[in-house]
């Protein structure tokens, strides 16, 4: 499911893609509105299909991790460390499995 959520301070919108273990595989970048988030969350469900969508890199730590942009190139969202790359392949095929048909779920600040 996403979460949608606005920041403590109230500043900003965020969501987050989590798996059914409530583990969060994607978070989101700052929006300064609901509806900028809302997007967002539409982005990754129509982009989630292209694996060319996923930029996957290497921490300065060794650990592994991936953005997924938009058509523009922007960032959308990035996932979590992961300690190889299996994790982080298994993470991405989560995302293009679970997110087109993921439900939206508004959390109350």
């Amino acid at each position: 499911m996403f979460e949608l959520f606005q920041s403590e301070n109230n500043e900003k919108f965020y969501f987050h893609l989590k798996a059914k273990n409530g583990q969060i595989i994607l978070a989101s970048q700052g929006y300064a509105d609901k509806s900028g988030a809302k997007n967002g969350i539409e982005s990754v469900k129509t982009n989630c299909a292209d694996d060319s969508k996923f930029e996957r890199k290497t921490a300065a730590n060794g650990k592994f991790h991936f953005n997924i942009k938009a058509a523009n190139g922007q960032i959308i969202g990035t996932s979590q460390m992961y300690a190889g790359t299996d994790g982080m392949e298994n993470g991405i095929a989560s995302i293009k499995t679970n997110a087109p048909s993921a439900e939206v779920v508004e959390k109350e600040a």
